[in-house]
């Protein structure tokens, strides 16, 4: 039994949801989410709350309703109140900025970065050393801030590159003779 699949989706107020040809629509205030719901799984819905049902002697069926409520899960809090990550460049003259859609990013290397911000996501700099990425679906926040910090990934002598926020860099000490 899946101990996440069992638990109900509680839906606040303000979000609508609709289930249009296997298809999950949830509409909010930041706007509107849709996915693809697996044909194993189905859903209880209710006025206030979302149950999972599937066949629970199929192990298949058991791990696929688990992802599908945490998927819904995380569209119902996009679509109230967004998901963000936090990213800070460390290095001398390692530098952002936004203009427009795109993101310009100064990390050392003998020409400037543009990294072109995608829909549905919102890039902020507050500072020259940070940058906010924001948007609806976790997923997208997820990738784009890991396309940025692919860019110059932490390096573990001087910690100087391209870090989440809540990220700990494991330092290694200089060679020894």
């Amino acid at each position: 039994m899946s101990r996440i699949a069992k638990n109900p989706i509680v839906i606040p107020t303000g979000v609508e949801i609709k289930l249009v040809d296997s298809v999950v629509l949830v509409k909010g205030s930041k706007g509107q989410l849709s996915m693809p719901l697996h044909a194993q799984v189905e859903l209880d819905m209710s006025a206030e709350q979302i149950k999972m049902k599937w066949d629970q002697s199929n192990q298949k069926a058991t791990a696929l309703a688990g992802t599908m409520r945490a998927l819904i899960a995380n569209m119902i809090t996009g679509v109230t109140t967004g998901f963000e990550k936090k990213l800070n460049l460390v290095g001398v003259g390692y530098r952002a900025q936004v203009k427009g859609r795109v993101l310009n990013l100064s990390l050392g290397f003998s020409h400037p970065v543009d990294y072109a911000i995608p829909e549905g996501i919102d890039i902020e700099a507050p500072s020259q050393t940070e940058v906010v990425v924001k948007g609806m679906n976790k997923q997208l926040v997820g990738a784009v801030s890991a396309e940025i910090r692919a860019y110059r990934p932490p390096e573990p002598y001087k910690g100087k590159g391209v870090k989440y926020a809540d990220e700990q860099i494991v330092r290694k000490d200089a060679k020894k003779k």
